[in-house]
């Protein structure tokens, strides 16, 4: 075995899609994503491949932006469902035993106390498996259903953010280790000196804690996080034990990792204890051209232009029903959104030509801005391992193409191959999810 190995995520929503809007389409994706055996199905296949972890995105509106409307969100598929996630982890906690277990909770609509008590539960119940994906939130929909018009400004959402986890992190360490006693003969059931109040008093918050869970089997459950701003970077040194990123290739990778970890070290944490996890996407066939095929369907056979709108107006917080699908991207429309620039420039370099709306939709069918590789199991493991070992990452947050055969086919073609060349494990290094990512427990 290699002394460094990969670290394994898999994305998941709770809901009719993937990150690719059009995979509810795909001919054999599976539609039962109002049960819970469709995601224990999902949970079952990435444990039975070893993945570290599988974690579920989340958002908390509809996508309304497009139009001022959810009518083609409805119509298209373009996520519209988003169901509940502490149900749906609870669901996967008692179907599966190793596998690490994530939701998205947003920092900007939710309090600390809940967050705090929500995630120390599942990491308890699932015998310290759980991870929280944290998120500032981003646009005025998700704002207008907890009755405010409109979305904190950047820097705004940043400083609450810190503040959150500085309170969600003094609950979970209101309870030190050994405080239950549970005597019975003695009657005494927790050791008071051992249990805190909190008293947690800032700008955004006041909490007083003691948390109502024991300290929980990792101390602190993991900690997901994907911002890619100047102070998302900073809030992930800070804070994160999983970084999720977006670099769409692996000279940004290798810069952006070497970036962080710098940052990493600089907050006085082991960089190598933080894990740098792009998305991607795996296309893998029984012969390379079954794969391309596979791929072609992905991209041009199963979205709807507007559906891909829909989800790319909600991402950037821009409404581009306002223009038809030919009209061409102007720098008015790029000044608007920091998004779009940095959107509209990488399909401009692809195409080498003008780029329309019609371009972006297009472009950003799967939302995905990371690599994609497609090929046999051999050509995609080549793949993943020259990202890993040239230091782009240290592993991968892969979504699928469609559920749950995606999963499925990485699990049986690719994941032997990297099990065979020594870069990832072929059992679990113990029962937490902390024990699997080489991360201390605090």
């Amino acid at each position: 075995m290699s002394e460094r190995q990969m670290t394994l995520v898999g994305f998941m929503q709770a809901g009719n899609v993937t990150v690719y809007s059009g995979s509810w389409r795909y001919p054999s994706a599976d539609l039962g994503f109002l049960t819970m055996d469709y995601y224990t199905h999902i949970a079952k296949t990435l444990e039975r491949g070893k993945f570290d972890c599988v974690f579920f995105d989340d958002r908390l509106a509809m996508p309304g932006v497009y139009g001022d409307s959810v009518d083609d969100t409805v119509r298209y598929g373009a996520r519209p469902i988003k169901l509940d996630l502490t149900a749906v982890l609870g669901g996967i906690i008692g179907a599966t035993s190793r596998i690490g277990v994530g939701a998205t909770y947003s920092t900007t609509y939710y309090d600390p106390f809940h967050v705090a008590r929500t995630f120390a539960t599942l990491d308890h119940l699932s015998g310290g498996r759980a991870a929280w994906n944290v998120v500032t939130s981003v646009n005025d929909s998700e704002a207008q259903n907890f009755g405010v018009e409109t979305h904190l400004g950047h820097d705004e959402r940043y400083d609450r953010a810190h503040e959150f986890l500085q309170a969600v992190a003094a609950l979970w360490d209101s309870w030190e280790d050994g405080a239950l006693v549970m005597d019975k003969e003695s009657g005494e059931f927790a050791d008071p000196s051992k249990v805190h109040r909190v008293d947690h008093d800032g700008k955004w918050f006041t909490v007083r804690g003691p948390l109502t869970v024991p300290r929980s089997p990792q101390g602190r459950p993991a900690i997901l996080q994907a911002g890619s701003s100047g102070r998302g970077r900073d809030f992930a040194a800070q804070w994160a034990d999983m970084i999720f990123t977006a670099d769409p290739g692996l000279e940004t990778a290798r810069s952006h990792y070497k970036e962080q970890k710098e940052q990493v070290a600089a907050s006085g944490r082991d960089p190598e204890q933080v894990k740098m996890l792009p998305m991607a996407y795996v296309v893998v066939g029984e012969t390379e051209a079954i794969a391309k095929e596979k791929e072609r369907l992905f991209l041009d056979a199963y979205v709807h232009p507007l559906a891909s709108l829909a989800l790319l107006s909600e991402v950037l917080n821009y409404d581009f029903a306002r223009h038809d699908l030919d009209d061409p991207v102007t720098t008015e429309m790029m000044e608007s959104s920091s998004g779009i620039r940095g959107l509209a420039q990488g399909v401009a370099k692809h195409l080498d030509r003008e780029v329309t709306v019609r371009d972006l939709a297009a472009h950003r069918a799967t939302l995905l801005q990371g690599p994609r590789f497609v090929g046999t199991g051999e050509q995609v493991a080549d793949q993943m391992q020259e990202w890993f070992e040239t230091r782009g990452c240290d592993g991968f947050v892969l979504a699928a193409t469609h559920l749950p055969g995606a999963f499925e086919e990485v699990v049986r073609m690719v994941v032997p191959v990297l099990q065979e060349r020594g870069l990832f494990r072929r059992e679990y290094a113990g029962p937490t999810l902390r024990d699997q990512l080489g991360v201390p427990r605090p």
